[in-house]
């Protein structure tokens, strides 16, 4: 098993769980709110399904696997951008920093 494999387990699979949470989770519907976007939850939470799932079937489909990381890195590109615009602390940042970084890196591993 290669490094990009697990990249791609790891981030796949975490998207679909954040997906997921983005429905069900009170915790998460306060977070949307406190970001500033309460009512773009579902899409986003959509969103976020739809890139750990076009990442997860690009094991089969190869195509799928730069398209579905580069969508999720301009994402979390964004929520970085969310979050030092409301002025969250630098801890808080990290998640969206390391998903931004791990889907770049399966970007130029699956493209070239």
């Amino acid at each position: 098993m290669t490094i990009h494999y697990i990249l791609i387990l790891i981030s796949g699979v975490s998207f679909i769980f954040y997906g997921f949470t983005s429905f069900f989770s009170k915790k998460m519907v306060a977070e949307y709110e406190r970001w500033g976007y309460g009512e773009q939850r579902f899409l986003i939470g959509s969103l976020q399904l739809l890139g750990g799932m076009g990442l997860l079937i690009g094991l089969l489909f190869q195509p799928l696997i730069p398209l579905s990381s580069a969508s999720l890195m301009l994402m979390m590109l964004t929520a970085l951008g969310v979050r030092i615009k409301i002025n969250d602390q630098p801890l808080l940042m990290l998640p969206a920093f390391f998903y931004a970084i791990i889907n770049f890196l399966i970007l130029i591993n699956s493209a070239f």
